[in-house]
């Protein structure tokens, strides 16, 4: 791969920005395309300079690990599907705040598969982060409201599943750019198949712009974020990733109007905060390494 700057656990930053600006074209594109149809040029754009990239220099797209991208692609690919759907229906912060919960899902996961006893800081730890989702929830909690918000809580839950593999897969010396090619594959042959058989939407020239951006976005995002992950500290990483949910308030803010009443800038800080304790905690106690993103 071509040299980059030792940014190591900035990197993240870089990530944190990429999939802000990328939920930005999601709901740029939301008018004229389905969530599905979002996903799946999401991945397919994303998809071209990866395997351009590993022609050009040569690289094995095959690898004896495939288990581990199987089920960390199609985990993935339910959580994104799902965080768009959020994206299309819910203000850009509320989407991104439900998202980025995926590091209590993962503590949660961590000790029932490791049959650890929650103990109490953990718990704690977890209590204020679902009560601060409650806070961010609060300002739009319509009758129209609850399926979007569950749906963006549950691709929080579908992030931390696939991070449990990207660190594992990480650890195993998979590249970064063969992770994001297994995503990004997989989930554009599932995604057109189901397009065959659904309703589509034209592309024009007016609205390609849209559907290049998002993948240009997100593949940077998912590279960036991964070399996080592989040359940085873990700890500053999984902090760092919640630049996300920052930039998201401020670009909602600046192109949609989205202001956030005072319990949702509570509840954002709150499930900043316990995803930063739930992460430590479960690397103070061992369980796993924390989070790798998204989507």
């Amino acid at each position: 791969m071509p040299r980059l700057p030792a940014l190591k656990s900035g990197w993240m930053l870089v990530a944190g920005f990429s999939f802000a600006v990328m939920g930005l074209f999601v709901k740029l594109g939301a008018p004229e395309f389905s969530p599905a149809e979002l996903v799946f040029y999401r991945s397919f754009f994303g998809l071209i300079p990866i395997v351009l990239f590993a022609l050009r220099q040569g690289q094995p797209v095959t690898t004896v690990h495939w288990r581990l991208h199987l089920f960390r692609s199609m985990a993935g690919l339910v959580s994104l599907w799902l965080y768009f759907f959020a994206l299309t229906q819910l203000p850009l912060a509320t989407a991104v705040t439900l998202n980025y919960t995926s590091p209590l899902f993962l503590a949660m996961l961590v000790t029932v598969l490791s049959r650890e006893k929650l103990h109490r800081p953990l718990l704690l730890t977890l209590v204020s982060g679902f009560m601060g989702i409650l806070l961010v929830l609060r300002p739009h909690l319509g009758p129209d409201q609850w399926f979007p918000s569950l749906l963006g809580l549950l691709s929080g839950f579908g992030a931390g599943v696939a991070y449990l593999n990207v660190r594992t897969m990480g650890e195993l010396g998979e590249p970064e750019w063969r992770i994001v090619l297994y995503f990004s594959g997989l989930s554009t042959i599932v995604l057109g198949i189901y397009l065959l058989f659904a309703p589509r939407h034209p592309l024009t020239w007016a609205n390609l712009w849209v559907l290049l951006a998002l993948g240009g976005t997100a593949t940077v995002g998912q590279l960036a974020m991964t070399r996080a992950y592989r040359t940085g500290s873990t700890w500053l990483v999984a902090n760092f990733a919640y630049s996300a949910i920052v930039f998201s308030s401020f670009l909602g803010i600046l192109f949609f109007r989205e202001w956030l009443s005072w319990s949702g800038w509570l509840g954002v800080t709150i499930v900043i905060i316990a995803g930063i304790a739930a992460s430590r905690e479960v690397r103070r106690n061992t369980l796993i390494r924390p989070k790798e993103v998204s989507s």
